[in-house]
């Protein structure tokens, strides 16, 4: 992509609307576009980190056997009535169909999924089944704040499991958790991510959490020390649940825990058989009995994700994206202005693309200064600057983003720094 054609354009200030780090630097750098409080577009450079992200999340959850699916937003009243959540669920968004027939946006789907699923499921050999969407919900928060951290409209990926038995969820509990490692390893936040117990509210005695820590966060927990466990401020006074989560509590340790500011970028319950019993979603057991399948639910937000990638680690040029999850990972800048030159930088940008290495190729007639404050603004993972010496020499600079030096390198090295980040090739 050229940065010349491509439809935005980087900004110097935005509005104080919202000021979280996270909402600044993606709308100054041209990711996204506030439309309202909690509701953004994805712009070009938004959507391919977005789509990116979506894709890592897709290919983990296919590693454990999840089948991607896509349920419909528009819900009807009927389906959350049979769970009793019509007038308990506060962040609903209601609204008034044809026929004056009342419909809901879907939050979250366990309404839809349970009686869905339960037409494919009789018996026990029809089990287990997991399923997945990532799909636009809405919620209709009160207070829709901090860019894409809490959004009203936002992106969600929710896996749906269905097991014979408690053992079987609880080991497909145990490969969902360690997915979600993996997930936030790739997307640079795994050594700040945190496996975090929480409330299980009216589904289990406590759910999980995965929890970035940053200074930024609105959540607020304990990590255990020398682990990478942490508890959530709700349920640090409950010491029924220290003593079974702490290795040798006793009354008052819980002074030794360290508290910290976390993001909520991801939660997963075991829902027991509630959902499946208000649907009379039964199946027959191996010994001919009528049971209920247990259930399990897996959500990660890919557009919060994003959002905590941006706020976690920007620094104050801008932002800084992880070599898996950037929309291009080149950012190739043009300094000369001369014919000759610029077509050495031409001939250079059409070489890489042809090799189908992700290059953003800034070919715009502005300052030196301009580019280069564009370029850590974008937050690229890798900076390689065409000047007019350089390219006299047969040579490049090269920087990485994370980094403060840069290399000058022969030409001929290029192809060498692409080799080694083979992430480069990405195919968004």
């Amino acid at each position: 992509m050229r940065l010349s054609e491509l439809a935005t354009k980087t900004q110097k200030q935005t509005s104080d609307s919202d000021v979280s780090r996270n909402a600044q630097f993606l709308t100054r750098a041209g990711y996204v576009g506030r439309l309202m409080a909690g509701v953004y577009s994805f712009l070009p450079l938004g959507m391919r980190v977005l789509n990116n992200i979506e894709n890592i999340i897709r290919e983990e959850m296919n590693s454990i056997g999840g089948q991607e699916i896509l349920m419909p937003a528009l819900q009807p009243k009927d389906i959350w009535e049979k769970t009793g959540r019509w007038d308990k669920v506060d962040i609903l968004f209601k609204l008034k169909g044809a026929g004056d027939r009342d419909l809901a946006l879907g939050p979250t789907h366990e309404e839809v999924v349970t009686p869905l699923m339960a037409g494919f499921i009789q018996s026990y050999r029809d089990l287990p089944k997991a399923v997945y969407q990532i799909q636009t919900k809405f919620r209709n928060e009160a207070r829709a704040k901090s860019g894409l951290l809490r959004g009203r409209e936002f992106r969600m990926k929710d896996l749906y499991s269905f097991h014979a038995s408690q053992g079987d969820l609880d080991a497909f509990y145990e490969q969902a958790t360690a997915a979600y490692h993996r997930i936030f390893k790739r997307c640079g936040l795994g050594g700040i991510t945190l496996l975090t117990y929480a409330s299980g509210g009216i589904f289990s005695r406590y759910s999980h959490e995965f929890q970035t820590v940053t200074p930024y966060g609105e959540d607020v927990i304990y990590r255990v020390p020398g682990t990478e466990i942490a508890i959530n401020k709700e349920i640090i006074d409950d010491q029924d649940v220290l003593k079974e989560l702490i290795p040798g509590y006793k009354p008052g340790d819980e002074k030794n825990l360290e508290e910290v500011k976390a993001i909520e970028v991801g939660n997963i319950f075991k829902l027991g058989t509630r959902f499946a019993e208000s649907f009379s979603a039964g199946f027959t057991a191996a010994d001919g009995t009528q049971r209920f399948p247990v259930m399990g639910c897996y959500g990660i937000g890919p557009s919060r994700v994003m959002g905590t990638i941006a706020e976690c680690l920007s620094d104050e040029d801008g932002l800084v994206w992880p070599e898996q999850v950037a929309p291009y990972h080149i950012h190739l800048v043009s300094l000369v202005n001369e014919a000759a030159d610029i077509e050495k930088c031409e001939k250079i940008y059409k070489q890489l693309c042809a090799e189908g290495v992700s290059v953003l190729y800034d070919d715009r007639d502005a300052r030196a200064g301009e580019k280069l404050a564009d370029a850590d603004l974008i937050g690229l993972p890798h900076r390689v600057i065409l000047g007019k010496k350089t390219l006299a020499t047969g040579s490049f600079e090269w920087k990485k983003r994370i980094e403060t030096e840069s290399n000058i390198l022969p030409l001929e090295k290029l192809q060498e720094i692409v080799s080694a980040h083979e992430s480069m090739t990405f195919p968004f």
